[in-house]
């Protein structure tokens, strides 16, 4: 029996499937990195008021603490959203600082920022959790902002509208560092 023609068969079967299969794309957290400084910048270090930061640890049990309260991640939505907003302007939540804003006129904008720090021993599915929360909180911000002075959500808006809302509503979200708590030596 010939079978020096299975061996181009499935040669020519191999290459039909790599070229009509699609690989899948790893997904991954979409952020903006700040832009490099200047060579020639001058450093400064910046003095941030205690009451602007809300600080979010995940340990390797992969519990959350939201400031100082122990939280679920179902709540914490909520929780980042009255401390982004303020909306009683209490002592204990950041303040707002009286911006102009190109195209809209003055905004109080809220100067809180979310520090997020994670043990080395927490699970991805907690982090993740954790920084889909945080940016929902965010979105939902801007989509309250969006609909009150220009009647859709932020993504119906063009791309003007939404440089406007993203300056009104800053996303300022830090990450420490992760750090071995469980690991005493």
């Amino acid at each position: 029996m010939n079978t020096s023609s299975t061996a181009d068969i499935a040669f020519l079967l191999l290459c039909y499937f790599l070229m009509t299969t699609t690989m899948g794309t790893q997904t991954g957290l979409s952020r903006r990195l700040p832009p490099m400084p200047d060579k020639n910048q001058k450093t400064e270090d910046q003095k941030v008021n205690r009451r602007n930061i809300i600080v979010v640890k995940i340990n390797s049990a992969d519990r959350i603490l939201a400031g100082t309260e122990p939280i679920d991640v179902s709540q914490l939505k909520d929780k980042i959203k009255e401390f982004l907003t303020n909306p009683l302007n209490r002592e204990d939540l950041p303040e707002k600082e009286l911006t102009d804003i190109e195209g809209f006129g003055q905004y109080a904008v809220s100067k809180g920022v979310i520090s997020l720090q994670n043990d080395r021993g927490t699970s991805y599915k907690a982090y993740i959790a954790v920084q889909n929360e945080l940016v929902k909180a965010v979105n939902e911000i801007r989509d309250d902002f969006a609909r009150a002075h220009f009647g859709k959500v932020y993504n119906a808006l063009d791309e003007e509208q939404q440089g406007i809302v993203r300056k009104a509503i800053p996303q300022n979200i830090s990450e420490a560092e992760p750090k071995d708590v469980g690991k005493r030596r």
